[in-house]
């Protein structure tokens, strides 16, 4: 059975209405009217709430047993667009979408109600130029960036869309044994002898952490939504369905306890981080040895926060960003050049040579006497240089690979409260280095 949508229409003219960011009100776009996001609430909330009220009793509603087929064709059934009647068919998670046929936003009846309201929103604050103007900023600077990308690339398409968070608050409590080291290296005149000190250290504190972000959404790529963090968490308001007008909306797709556990990680990673740094104020490194984090925890939030997808097409490859729609921050993967790759790293062995040459080889650098194949001129002529070659490549192609996965919670946490510590000697390990002499 399909339920029809509620349409937030113009109320000077029926038009299609959209929340306009810059002035964070909503437009008609046929007579150009404004009207306040509060206006428009209070004048589709009774009509919203029956709707959605329909739509809850019905999903309550006991339904005899069908086979797959059947069960998968009511679910995509999708609505009626209460303009002009047309069904819109739905996958059971777009909130609200655009009418193809009269340009009305349509909000599906119980998709943001029930389990699936929304206790927060940051509207839209940046608009569809803003993300065509980031994308060409996006491009420079990308060293490795085909240019043919740049000039043959075309947008396939620009969708502002309000994504479903889960916020985590919780505090963790954390043990922690470190292997801490201090490492002392004496030269002498035949050998170098490199001491290491081993001591047991133990940290054990408390942090809090507020609002950790998790996307709810199975459509939405995680590494895209984590690395357009942060959102600004001040510019967060009750929900109002009047903020997604001329938006697509998503509800959650993913639970609050499944999507626990990547914040989960991310307070770890920063508990842990936080409790080491204790450590390595007094030593030269430390390793973690054993952990034990406990961990208390808040009642989540959920909310819906604005993202701009952007896709754009290359020689026949699809190529997927993502803009913060309130910060401007946009990330995504960019192709690679493998000539210019080839070139950067030739570049950079030639450098790395010759960098190598003047730290090691002091006066004696570039002497064809003093270009040898031993071990330490391989280690110096060929080694050295890899190395650096190495390190630019992998700085190079980073920068086009910015959507990359969150792996901590700094964002999102108070002061590491230390609780008790204390470090016990372990051993020593000494190692020794014989120098090879060489004739004049």
């Amino acid at each position: 059975m399909a339920f029809e949508s509620v349409n937030y229409q113009c109320p000077a003219c029926g038009g299609p209405l959209h929340f306009a960011s810059a002035e964070q009100k909503l437009v008609c776009d046929y007579c150009d009217s404004r009207f306040e996001v509060e206006e428009v609430e209070a004048l589709y909330r009774e009509r919203q709430d029956k709707a959605d009220a329909k739509a809850d009793a019905a999903a309550a509603t006991p339904k005899p047993v069908a086979d797959d087929a059947v069960q998968e064709l009511a679910q995509n059934a999708g609505y009626i667009c209460s303009s002009c009647g047309a069904e819109l068919v739905s996958d059971g998670t777009v909130a609200v979408t655009t009418c193809p046929y009269c340009g009305n936003s349509a909000v599906a009846p119980g998709q943001l109600s029930g389990d699936f309201s929304p206790d927060l929103v940051i509207p839209f604050k940046l608009g569809r130029d803003d993300v065509t103007a980031a994308l060409k900023e996006h491009y420079k600077g990308k060293i490795l960036l085909p240019k043919s990308f740049v000039t043959g690339s075309h947008i396939d398409e620009v969708q502002g869309v309000y994504v479903p968070f889960w916020l985590y608050g919780a505090r963790v409590d954390g043990e922690v044994y470190f292997d801490a080291t201090n490492e002392t290296v004496t030269e002498e005149s035949d050998r170098t002898v490199t001491t290491t000190d081993h001591y047991d250290a133990y940290r054990k504190g408390n942090i809090s952490f507020k609002r950790v972000p998790v996307d709810g959404s199975s459509k939405m790529p995680d590494g895209h939504m984590d690395a357009i963090e942060p959102f600004d968490y001040d510019a967060l308001r009750p929900f109002s369905v009047a903020y997604m007008p001329g938006y697509i909306a998503n509800r959650y797709d993913e639970d609050c306890e499944t999507c626990k556990a990547r914040a989960e990680r991310r307070m770890e990673e920063s508990t842990i981080s936080a409790l080491r740094e204790t450590v390595v104020d007094e030593y030269d490194d430390a390793t973690v040895e054993s952990k034990q984090l406990d961990y208390t925890w808040e009642d989540s939030d959920y909310a819906l926060f604005p993202v701009w997808m952007l896709s754009t097409s290359w020689n026949g490859k699809s190529y997927l960003f993502a803009m913060n729609g309130q910060t401007g921050r946009l990330v995504g993967e960019l192709p690679c050049s493998k000539p210019k790759l080839a070139i950067a790293s030739v570049l950079f062995f030639v450098i790395g040579f010759v960098l190598s040459q003047i730290l090691f080889m002091g006066e004696n650098a570039f002497d064809p006497d003093y270009l040898t194949f031993d071990i330490e001129g391989i280690l110096i002529n060929i080694v050295a240089p890899l190395i650096i070659v190495v390190i630019a490549d992998v700085l190079l192609v980073g920068q086009l690979k910015t959507a990359n996965e969150a792996t901590h919670a700094d964002c999102y946490c108070g002061e590491l409260d230390l609780t008790e510590k204390h470090d016990t000697f372990s051993h020593t390990e000494t190692t020794v280095v014989m120098k090879d002499d060489k004739d004049d």
